[in-house]
C-alpha cells in the first residue's frame, strides 16, 4: 500500500501533471507541425522541380508547335456547294450550282476525291482533271455575254475568283465594275486580261478579279471595241461566300501627310500568321479582293514568268500558275522546305532559299531549280560556305532571344536573296548577324565576296578581312531584312541596296556580347521608342565600302517585315509586321497611308503588284 501524501500536496501534484500534459501535447502538436510544414516545403520544392523541368519543356513544346506550323499541310479541302446538276465520269468531276444567287447561274467543279485522304488541288492529275472537264463545259453550248459559263474558283486556288467564258461577235474587250451596298466599300473598276493574252477578241475567257466575300457584289460589265465604242452592257449580281480563312474583307487605313496619290495595284499580304495556307489581296481602300487558297505555308513573293507567275504553294512546294488560277508546273522541293524568299538566277533558273529536312541546322541553304524541267539542285550550303564561323555557334536555348526556337541551330538565319548576273553572285541578308553577305561566282569557283554589317562582329572570327569599311556617321542595319537591288551607281562595282533596317539587335546562336546605340531596339515587342528604317547603302566594291545614301523612320519590327520600291511614282511600299500595319510611301518617304491588320505575332511581307498583263489589261 502507499503512503499517502498530504492534502495539501495534492494540488501541486495535479499542477504538475496537468503541466506535464499540456508539454507533451505541446511537443506533439510541435512535432505535428515540423512534420506538417516538411511535408508543405516537400510538395514546395517537388512543384518547383516539376516547373524547373516542366517550363523549359512547355517553351520547347510551345516553340515547337509555332515553327512548325509553316510546314502543316492542308488536309480540308472541302468548301460550300449548292446542288449536284451533272457529272463527268471520265474526268471525275461533278457539276454543282455555286452558292452565289440567283441572278447568275455559276458552277462549281467539284472533284469526286476531294474528301480523300491525301488530296490536293496543288497535284498536276487533278488539275489536268479539272481543265478537262471545264474544255467539255466549253464546247456544250453557245455561250454569251448575257449567258455566259460562269464558275466559281474552277481550279480550286482560290476562294472568290470568278471565271467567265463567252463569245461576241466582233473584237471587243471587256471592263467591268464592282458595286457593294456598302459606304466603307467603294466601286471597284478594271479591264479584264484575256486568257489568251490579246487584248481584244471575240472569244473571252478570263478570270473575274475584285468580288468582295461576303458581300452582294453588283457587277456591270461593258463590251467595247478598239475604237471605244460600247457595243453591249450587261448587268448581274453575285452573292460571294465569306472568304474561305475567315479572314476580314476591309482593314483599318489611316491617310499620312503626303498628299501624293496612291499607285495602282493590288497589296499581297504574304505568310500572315494565324492565317497561313492563304494569300491575300487588298486594293488602295483596304478592301480585300482576291483571296488565294494555298496547301499551306504562305506567299514569300510572286514571281512573274512569261505569262504565268510562280509562288509558294506550300513549304516544299513551288507552283506555277496562269491567270486563270490553273496550276500549269509543279516544283516538288523533295527533301527541303522552303523559308522566307524565292527569285530569279540564271536564264531558266529560280533560286530558293530553303533548310534541308531532318538536317541538324535550318535555313542557311540555297536551292537551284529548273524552271522548265522542275529539276531541283542544292547550289550553296553555307555550313560549307562559311565552315570556320559555322564552327563558332551553337544551337538555340530557351533563354536566347529567339526562344521560340529552341533546339533548333538557326545560325545564319538567312531571309532575302538577290541575284547579280554580272559577275554570277548571290546577296543574301542574315538576320541572325545583322549582316548582308555577297558570294560571287556560285555556278562555278564560289568565293565570299564581302560582309557589310557592324564590323566588330567579325573581330574575332576569320571573317574579319571581308567587311566592307563603313564610310559616315550612321548606325549600321541591325536584324535587317529584304535586301534588294536597287539601281546601279557611277561605275561597275558601285551600286545601290535597300532593305528594311528593323534596327533590332538580338543574338541566338553564338556567345557573344555587342554593345549597342541607344536608338536600335533590343525587345522582341517593344522598340523603347525607337523606330525601324527603310536604308539605301551605297556598296561600292573598288574602295570596299558601304555608306548610307538616304533612310526614313517605319514603324518599329523586330523581326519579319519588307520594304520595296514600286511603280512609276517610285513609292516604297512598306510593311512593319510585329507592328501590324503595311503602308505606302511617296518617294521621299513620307506616308500617303497606312493599313491595319490582324494576325498572330506578325505578317511576314507585303508587295505590291499591278498584275498587268496577268489579270488586268
Amino acid at each position: 500500500m502507499s503512503e499517502e501524501l498530504p492534502a495539501q500536496a495534492l494540488p501541486v501534484r495535479i499542477v504538475f501533471w496537468q503541466s506535464a500534459l499540456f508539454m507533451q501535447k505541446v511537443k506533439r502538436r510541435s512535432e505535428w507541425n515540423v512534420k506538417k510544414h516538411r511535408k508543405k516545403l516537400i510538395a514546395a520544392v517537388i512543384i518547383i522541380l516539376v516547373l524547373i523541368v516542366a517550363v523549359p519543356v512547355g517553351i520547347i513544346i510551345g516553340g515547337k508547335i509555332f515553327t512548325a506550323q509553316e510546314k502543316v499541310v492542308r488536309t480540308d479541302w472541302t468548301m460550300e456547294v449548292g446542288e449536284t446538276v451533272d457529272k463527268n465520269e471520265e474526268y471525275e468531276i461533278e457539276y454543282a450550282q455555286a452558292p452565289v444567287g440567283d441572278n447568275l447561274m455559276a458552277l462549281q467543279l467539284v472533284p469526286m476525291d476531294i474528301e480523300e485522304e491525301g488530296f490536293t488541288y496543288y497535284d498536276a492529275g487533278v488539275q489536268e482533271r479539272l481543265e478537262g472537264a471545264l474544255e467539255g463545259m466549253k464546247g456544250s453550248r453557245q455561250w454569251t455575254a448575257t449567258e455566259p459559263l460562269a464558275i466559281l474558283n474552277p481550279y480550286g486556288t482560290a476562294s472568290n475568283g470568278l471565271y467567265l467564258y463567252f463569245e461576241t461577235d466582233r473584237k471587243t474587250q471587256v471592263t467591268y465594275t464592282i458595286h457593294v451596298e456598302d459606304d466603307s466599300i467603294p466601286d471597284y473598276t478594271a479591264a479584264a486580261m484575256d486568257a489568251s493574252g490579246e487584248n481584244y477578241t471575240k472569244v473571252h475567257e478570263f478570270q473575274m478579279i475584285g468580288l468582295v466575300p461576303g458581300k452582294t457584289n453588283e457587277v456591270t460589265m461593258t463590251i467595247a471595241g478598239s475604237w471605244g465604242k460600247v457595243r453591249q452592257t450587261v448587268k448581274f449580281s453575285v452573292d460571294m461566300p465569306e472568304p474561305q480563312s475567315g479572314y476580314s474583307t476591309l482593314l483599318e487605313t489611316t491617310d499620312g501627310e503626303s498628299a501624293e496619290e496612291l499607285s495602282d495595284g493590288l497589296y499581297a499580304m504574304m505568310r500572315v500568321n494565324g492565317y497561313l495556307g492563304y494569300g491575300f489581296f487588298f486594293d488602295n481602300d483596304g478592301v480585300m479582293r482576291y483571296e488565294m487558297v494555298l496547301e499551306g505555308y504562305g506567299l514569300d513573293r510572286i514571281l512573274f514568268y512569261d505569262n504565268d507567275i510562280i509562288t509558294c504553294a506550300s513549304a516544299g512546294k513551288l507552283v506555277r500558275i496562269n491567270s486563270l488560277g490553273q496550276v500549269e508546273q509543279i516544283y516538288q522541293l523533295d527533301g527541303y522546305s522552303l523559308h522566307h524568299d524565292i527569285g530569279f538566277g540564271q536564264d531558266g533558273e529560280l533560286l530558293a532559299l530553303a533548310e534541308e529536312n531532318g538536317a541538324e541546322t535550318v535555313e542557311d541553304r540555297v536551292l537551284s531549280i529548273d524552271v522548265e524541267s522542275g529539276q531541283v539542285t542544292e547550289l550553296i550550303d553555307f555550313t560549307e560556305a562559311m565552315e570556320e564561323y559555322f564552327d563558332m555557334t551553337r544551337p538555340i536555348a530557351a533563354t536566347d532571344p529567339m526562344f521560340w526556337q529552341v533546339g533548333e541551330w538557326d545560325w545564319i538565319h538567312l531571309n532575302s536573296l538577290q541575284y547579280m548576273e554580272e559577275d554570277d553572285s548571290l546577296i543574301v541578308s542574315s538576320r541572325e548577324t545583322s549582316t548582308i553577305i555577297k558570294m560571287e561566282h556560285i555556278h562555278g569557283d564560289m568565293q565570299l565576296s564581302w560582309l557589310a554589317g557592324d564590323e566588330r562582329f567579325w573581330e574575332d572570327t576569320p571573317y574579319a578581312d571581308y567587311c566592307l569599311k563603313q564610310e559616315g556617321d550612321f548606325v549600321p542595319q541591325y536584324g535587317q531584312h529584304c535586301v534588294e537591288y536597287l539601281r546601279a551607281g557611277e561605275e561597275a562595282g558601285v551600286y545601290d541596296l535597300v532593305m528594311y533596317n528593323n534596327n533590332y539587335w538580338g543574338l541566338s546562336s553564338r556567345d557573344f556580347e555587342l554593345d549597342v546605340a541607344d536608338t536600335v531596339g533590343t525587345d522582341l515587342y517593344d522598340g523603347g521608342g525607337n523606330d525601324s528604317q527603310v536604308y539605301i547603302y551605297r556598296i561600292d566594291e573598288n574602295a570596299g565600302t558601304y555608306s548610307l545614301e538616304s533612310s526614313f523612320d517605319v514603324p518599329y519590327s523586330s523581326i519579319v517585315s519588307n520594304a520595296s520600291l514600286y511603280g512609276e511614282q517610285n513609292h516604297w511600299i512598306v510593311n512593319s509586321g510585329v507592328s501590324m500595319v503595311f503602308g505606302e510611301y511617296d518617294a521621299q518617304g513620307t506616308l500617303i497611308r497606312e493599313y491595319a491588320y490582324e494576325c498572330t505575332m506578325q505578317n511576314y511581307r507585303t508587295i505590291k503588284y499591278d498584275f498587268t498583263g496577268f489579270w488586268f489589261a
